[in-house]
This record gives C-alpha cells, structure tokens and sequence, in this order.
C-alpha cells in the first residue's frame, strides 16, 4: 500500500470513529451539560477525553496485532463471548440508527422544509447509495472526512458569532466549579461505547493496516479520532455557553436547534440543520458498517454479501422510523445495555492482550492496560446505576 493510501486510510478511520460519535445525540448531550454546568462543563470535557484515549488506543492496538476483529478476538478469548458481544452491539447499533436516520430526517427538515420522514428516506438513499458504489470503502473514508470537517468548520462559525467568555471556560476546565461524574460516563459512553470504538479499528483492518509494524500508525489514528470529537464538542460547548453567559433560554424540545437560532438567527438555525445531516447521515454510515462488520466473520454468506446486509440494516432502520416514529423505550433500553457494552469489550480486550494465542509475542505496555482497566471500572459502575435506574422507567 503506497503512503499516500495509507495516510488516507488512518485518516478515513479516524474520521469514520469521530463522526460515528458524533450524532444527534451528541449534539443534544453537549448542550444540555452546558446549560446545567456551564463552564465547568469544559473540565468535564477534558476528563472525557483522556478516559476516551484510554479505551480507544487499548481497543485499536490489540486489533491491529491480533489482527482480528472484535467478536474474533472474544471467541479466541471465551468461546461464545464473541456472540454474545456481536448481540449485544447489533441491537444497540440498530437501535441508536433508528435515532440517527430520525436526526438526518430533522436535519433535511430545517434546511429544505420536507417533511422528517421525507427526509429519513432521502438520507437512507444517500447512505445506501455509498455502499452500492465501487470503491464503498474509499468512498466512505472520504465521506466521513468531508462531513466532519463542515461540521467543525459551521459550528465554529457559530461559537465565533456567540461570543462565549473563553477565558472562564479554559479556567473553568482545569479547576471547575463543580464535577459532575455522571457527566463524563456520558460522554465516554457517547464517544467510545457500544460499536464507536470498534469503527476505526475494523476499518484499518479492511484497508490492511494491521501487524506490530502498524502499531506506531495505528495509535495516531486512535487519538486522533477522539481530538476530532474533542474539537466539536468544545466549539459546540463555547457556542451554548456564549448563549448560556447571556441568559437567553434555551428550548428544552430541541437544545442544539435553540442555540445555534440564539447564537447566529435564521442562518444560525440554517445551519444547524447542516449540521445536524452531516452528524446523523455519517452516524449512520458508521452504526451500519460496524455493526455489520460485528457478524461478518461468523457466516461466509455474510462475509460474501456484507454490502446487502449493510443495506438491509440501514432500510430497516428507515422502516422502523417511518412507520412508528422514534420508538423511546428501545432507545432507553438500547442507553442502559450500551452504558455496559464498553466495559465489556474493554476488559475482554485488556484480558486479550496477555494471550499468546491471540496476539503472539507481543507485550502490551503495563500503563495501557491500568489505563484502560480504569475506565472499565469507571463505566461498569455507572452503566449499572444507569441499568437499573432506566429500565424500570420502560413499564412504567
């Protein structure tokens, strides 16, 4: 593979992770922690994304040595663990792709006036169309890179025109005024749980970028995948807290909608809806590839038409929508099991990474792996609170 490939790959996957991460929910999610803790919320960021390096640079090398994919490496480990996990990361993909064909729907409403469903259905065409084309995997690379960067570029446009005090945010990340932990697992969640972490990873594999020798590579496009995230969740956290400093009220029905309106008028509300297509749409690129890529290994049907099935789970996602709207308990129930997928797939990993018969004469870095068990302590115990709290909320 020539140099000019691979860099496209490593940025492809690094880009194929951020946007994954990057969907309707996230926008809500920041702006919603904003207006609760305003600038301490930045010190909240900053936690998040160290626990967030921990898990995805953990996650990424084991891949790349044992040159397997996750449910691969669960069944070497475990067998049925794989199965097991791949349930577990399907259902919760299909689930949150509900939501992100729903947020690409709004997004195409706001911008254009069709209807949300009118505009589900346009963007389930556009997703499903990438996949159909020759060279998808390049194509999806690029995609990803393209809306990523619009949605950085518009969202600082709006930060800019909010006028936030920067000052007190960047004081207020290192010593806040209050620390809300509930906040980091959400985020941490939001930015590696469930298939995110696994996006870029399998994706390097794809492009053929695995082996020890991939290592050094590997782990740039493991953090850079989560800095990318970083960006927009700070220039997103300074336009709501521009907002927020003001003492505008911010729409609870729509948070990310009534700030970018707040911050930058009818053209701030133009864009968001920009925005909000550019999340969902490579949200649910990335929710379909990887939640596929989680069975293919597990049925050489599959594997030979992994397109189909791709297809067939974003159509389906569409349907679901289309006929009954956002349905909340499977999202609810979708959250609470998500909140636990990472611990999970972390601690099988660091577990992994002492298996000769998985990655062979490799020694994993001692640091990386208290690193990494730190984060899986820290999200079993708020997945759990987060489990036992939201199902009981369903039959209610």
């Amino acid at each position: 593979m020539s140099s000019k490939s691979t860099w496209s790959s490593l940025l492809g996957a690094a880009f194929l992770m951020a946007t994954s991460a990057i969907g309707p929910g996230f926008l809500t999610q920041t702006t919603v922690f904003t207006q609760k803790l305003a600038a301490s919320f930045g010190f909240v960021i900053l936690i998040s994304i160290l626990l967030d390096i921990g898990a995805q640079t953990n996650v990424w090398r084991i891949i790349a040595v044992s040159e397997k994919r996750g449910q691969d490496i669960a069944n070497a480990l475990l067998p049925g663990l794989g199965y097991f996990v791949a349930v577990l990361i399907v259902f919760g993909g299909l689930a949150f792709n509900i939501g992100n064909i729903a947020g690409a729907g709004l997004g195409l409403n706001v911008v254009t006036g069709v209807s949300p469903v009118t505009g589900a259905i346009i963007s389930a065409v556009v997703a499903i169309t990438i996949f159909l084309l020759k060279d998808a995997g390049k194509l999806m690379d690029r995609v990803t890179l393209i809306a990523g960067s619009i949605m950085i570029v518009l969202t600082v446009y709006v930060a800019i025109t909010a006028t936030p005090p920067v000052g007190e945010a960047v004081a207020k990340s290192f010593v806040p005024d209050t620390v809300d932990m509930l906040a980091i697992v959400t985020l941490v969640g939001g930015t590696v749980g469930g298939y995110i972490t696994f996006a870029g990873g399998h994706r390097l594999l794809d492009a053929g970028i695995r082996g020890k020798k991939a290592i050094p590579e590997v782990t740039k496009s493991s953090v850079s995948g989560i800095l990318v995230t970083g960006v927009m969740r700070t220039v997103l956290f300074l336009a709501a807290l521009g907002v927020v400093a003001k003492g505008l009220a911010i729409d609870p029905s729509n948070p990310p909608a009534s700030v970018f309106k707040l911050a930058a008028g009818d053209i701030g509300y133009k864009i968001f809806g920009i925005v909000m297509w550019a999340a969902a749409i490579t949200s649910v690129i990335g929710a379909a590839y990887t939640s596929v890529s989680f069975i293919r290994t597990f049925n050489d049907k599959i594997e030979k038409n992994q397109k189909w099935v791709i297809i067939s789970f974003i159509i389906i996602s569409t349907f679901v929508f289309a006929a009954i709207g956002k349905p909340v308990n499977v999202l609810i129930l979708a959250g609470a099991i998500n909140g636990l997928i990472l611990p999970i797939t972390l601690t099988t990993i660091l577990i992994a990474a002492y298996k000769k018969n998985i990655v062979g004469d490799y020694k994993h870095p001692l640091w990386m792996t208290l690193f990494g068990a730190a984060v899986a302590l820290m999200m079993t115990y708020m997945g759990g609170y987060t489990l036992i709290n939201q199902i009981p909320k369903l039959f209610s």
